[in-house]
């Protein structure tokens, strides 16, 4: 285990992470290194902004994904490596918005005839979207 990868495993447990989250933020950060051909720590926001356009572009990894990369590798420069870390060179990636579904008048009125109890009938009828 490499000295930089020891500290970062040692400052992911110190702040309590999940086992999961910690494997993920590990490999995340290795796996950015390597795509560079250098360590981690002598690679900055343009290489960080030329791995996201790698993952996004050429990869085609969902943009949730490629936040989740982007969130290890800042873990790693301001937690581990104490560096500051410019959000606005390097921001997480904008998850794309998708439009509600809404259901037709004849697919509503099928939803509450399926109420198996008229509780769950009530919830149905009476609920209101919060911006409606």
């Amino acid at each position: 285990m490499t000295h930089l990868r020891k500290m970062m495993l040692e400052e992911l447990q110190r702040r309590n992470y999940a086992a999961t989250t910690i494997r993920t933020y590990i490999q995340a950060v290795a796996e950015f290194a390597k795509y560079f051909g250098k360590p981690p720590d002598q690679l900055g926001p343009d290489e960080i902004r030329r791995y996201q356009a790698y993952l996004i572009e050429e990869r085609k990894i969902e943009v949730r994904t490629a936040a989740l990369r982007t969130a290890a590798i800042r873990f790693f420069y301001v937690k581990t490596l104490k560096r500051p870390y410019p959000l606005e060179e390097v921001p997480y990636p904008k998850r794309p918005r998708r439009l509600p579904v809404v259901l037709s008048q004849e697919e509503a009125v099928a939803l509450i005839n399926s109420a198996k109890n008229l509780f769950h009938r009530a919830i149905l009828v009476l609920h209101r979207h919060p911006a409606g």
